[in-house]
């Protein structure tokens, strides 16, 4: 499938609501959002007909809306196809941020499409919005398997605060897909990607 070259009009961030669940790796796709919202000058506020928190500001082209669904993480459907539905906007202009198991922390990768790979946020939006057709921020939690823990389940490990060090290594990540923001308000979506992906060669 040729990737849409259509701008983002709705930054979904993935996440559990409340202060027992915000520094959790879950929580990585809400870090994005947040600082998205304060990117286009917009201040996030609880729209009940939504069932989430909701920014709007200025992209490259066009008004752009941020949500963080407040419904708990296999829920975040809800507030995606509706905010979509009102606004008339198509799956292609959806951006998911979210945490990704299978990239260490610190990665980070644009994609198009495809499956849910087992994350319930992303299962539920499927569901709701009727497409796999829309982008996602893939943000590396890393795995417990390869941690010094890799007998954890799954479900404690994503529910955890990340060790200081992969906080700061996520925290990086986010911080280089805020530079390429004003691509993918634009739609240049291959040449975003190009460059969140490309590694930054070490000096020696």
């Amino acid at each position: 499938m040729t990737a849409p070259t259509a701008p983002i009009r709705l930054i979904v961030g993935l996440g559990n609501p409340g202060p027992d669940y915000e520094k959790t790796r879950h929580n990585a796709g809400f870090w994005f959002a947040e600082d998205i919202a304060h990117e286009i000058g917009g201040s996030l506020t609880f729209e009940k007909k939504f069932s989430g928190l909701v920014a709007r500001g200025t992209g490259s082209l066009a008004d752009v809306r941020v949500t963080l669904p407040q419904t708990y993480m296999n829920l975040s459907g809800t507030t995606v196809a509706a905010i979509a539905k009102f606004y008339e906007i198509a799956p292609e202009e959806v951006l998911v941020a979210h945490d990704e198991l299978d990239l260490p922390a610190g990665e980070v990768k644009l994609k198009f499409g495809g499956g849910h790979a087992g994350h319930n946020g992303l299962r539920d939006i499927h569901a709701k919005l009727g497409s796999p057709n829309y982008w996602r921020l893939r943000i590396g939690i890393g795995h417990p398997r390869d941690s010094s823990s890799p007998q954890k389940p799954v479900a404690d490990w994503v529910l955890e605060r990340p060790r200081r060090e992969e906080q700061g290594a996520i925290e990086a990540a986010i911080e280089r897909a805020l530079v390429v923001w004003p691509l993918l308000a634009r739609g240049e979506h291959s040449v975003a990607g190009q460059r969140l992906h490309t590694k930054v060669a070490e000096k020696t």
